[in-house]
């Protein structure tokens, strides 16, 4: 299949796409930190290879085919790539604009082989219910209601969802919990409170980003951060009209879906009318996805994207800025004299995410959080220059691969003698806990920040 102008999104431009690929020299520094090409040994899916890949598609030298788009569909963006390359190359970019490019080319590829080329179900899934928050919350009491009636353990001892991507999904769930209602008094509710006052001396005000399976799947960890940072004196606002970060359609080549996810995101927090000192991720996945924010809307003209693109850049830009992951933020923040943590004479394995590891190069910060924590004993994963293969919907899309990179995780683990794992990103977490549930292994995984929350009082 020949690129023609009509198949590249409106946003999209070959001579970008050929012009950062040319940046690449072909060094193969890369090549030992790719973890597809790690099990595969083949060119065609390690960094080098794909951009060569791209380049050739771009440029028409070589034909887009199922074959190519295997070869992308394969790469888990965890850009341990581009934290290695000594020429810098935007590896993350050249792999998402190609993506937009499959995306949004003529129907001649098999829709069903390619992740890019997703079902209508699926993108009705993504724009329909992860992208609105409220219908995220309507979902709570039914997952509450499917966990605790004992319908979850009937359907997994019948195996009735056999081995389809749903069976996998539901395998993947956590027991779905709560927002607090009230910093600290233990109280629940169906959503989240606009605004949970500090505890003490008020030391600022800043924002938590909820994310959207995180806001279900992922509860313990929000409410930890906001027991955490009240009782540090910090005020948490949680704006009811922020949405999903955008970056599962931004990896799978909706560019203008994300554009307009990142822009309400950006008017939800704007409109609070505040100057935070931060705005919170406790997902490192949505972290780089928020830094990351595009300032240009694809289904803007040329001519209206020229007149407003600098001042889109620039909030973005403001935006962004704010942005910091939760460890980091509390290990530069003030208050700590009047906490005392109890002890925790365990061992504690710190999984470091690709996302955490290598583009917000952050990967420090937990283990200096945890580190507050007295006695516990606290080491890296082995193996952690390595993807545990969740990546997004990667383990949905790449079956295979995915439980190749999983199983070695897994034995990393059981080798460590940890009592706990603690990772910094709900996809990882969930992706390696339902592997741990399944071996009958007693490790818990959770995030860093809930280790702590817990170890400093905070009610269950």
């Amino acid at each position: 299949m020949i690129i023609k102008p009509s198949d590249l999104p409106p946003d999209f431009s070959a001579d970008t796409l050929i012009a950062e690929a040319n940046r690449c020299v072909a060094c193969g520094l890369c090549l030992p930190h790719c973890p597809t090409y790690r099990i595969t040994q083949s060119e065609a899916d390690s960094p080098r290879g794909r951009i060569a890949l791209m380049s050739g598609v771009a440029s028409n030298r070589i034909p887009m085919n199922a074959r190519f788009v295997l070869h992308i569909d394969r790469c888990l963006t965890c850009r341990a790539c581009e934290a290695v390359c000594p020429n810098h190359v935007s590896y993350g970019k050249l792999v998402d604009g190609t993506r937009a490019m499959i995306s949004s080319s003529s129907p001649d590829l098999p829709s069903e082989k390619t992740a890019t080329r997703k079902s209508r179900f699926r993108r009705w899934v993504e724009n329909e219910i992860l992208a609105k928050s409220s219908r995220l919350d309507a979902l709570r009491p039914l997952l509450r209601f499917y966990e605790r009636s004992g319908l979850q353990k009937i359907v997994r001892r019948s195996g009735v969802l056999g081995k389809t991507r749903l069976a996998v999904l539901e395998g993947q769930l956590p027991p779905v919990g709560t927002p607090c209602s009230l910093s600290g008094r233990g109280g629940v509710a169906n959503t989240w409170q606009a605004v949970y006052p500090a505890i003490g001396n008020p030391r600022g005000e800043v924002g938590l980003f909820l994310g959207c399976v995180a806001r279900l799947t992922d509860v313990a960890t929000l409410n930890s951060t906001i027991f955490v940072l009240n009782h540090l004196g910090y005020t948490v606002h949680v704006p009811s009209t922020q949405t999903c970060c955008g970056a599962l359609h931004q990896h799978g080549g909706d560019r203008q879906a994300a554009t307009q996810l990142a822009r309400q995101n950006m008017r939800a927090f704007e409109g609070l009318g505040l100057n935070l000192r931060a705005i919170i991720s406790t997902a490192s996945g949505c972290g780089v996805q928020l830094t990351e924010y595009p300032s240009h809307n694809p289904s803007e003209t040329p001519q209206q994207s020229i007149l407003q693109s600098l001042h889109a850049e620039e909030e973005a830009g403001k935006f962004s800025a704010k942005i910091m992951d939760i460890s980091a933020f509390l290990a530069k923040a003030e208050g700590w004299g009047n906490i005392k943590p109890q002890p925790l004479p365990h061992k504690i394995a710190v999984h470091e995410p690709c996302s955490l590891r290598n583009v917000l190069r952050g990967s420090a910060h937990p283990y200096a959080l945890l580190a507050r924590i007295p006695d516990a004993q606290i080491t890296p994963l082995a193996g952690n220059d390595q993807c545990c293969g969740a990546a997004g919907t990667y383990f949905l899309d790449q079956a295979e691969m995915a439980q190749v990179l999983l199983r070695d995780k897994i034995t990393m683990l059981d080798a460590s003698g940890a009592r706990y794992l603690a990772t910094s990103n709900v996809g990882c977490a969930m992706h390696i806990a339902s592997a741990l549930r399944e071996a009958g292994s007693q490790i818990e995984v959770l995030h860093p920040v809930t280790l702590l929350a817990r170890q400093m009082g905070m009610p269950t």
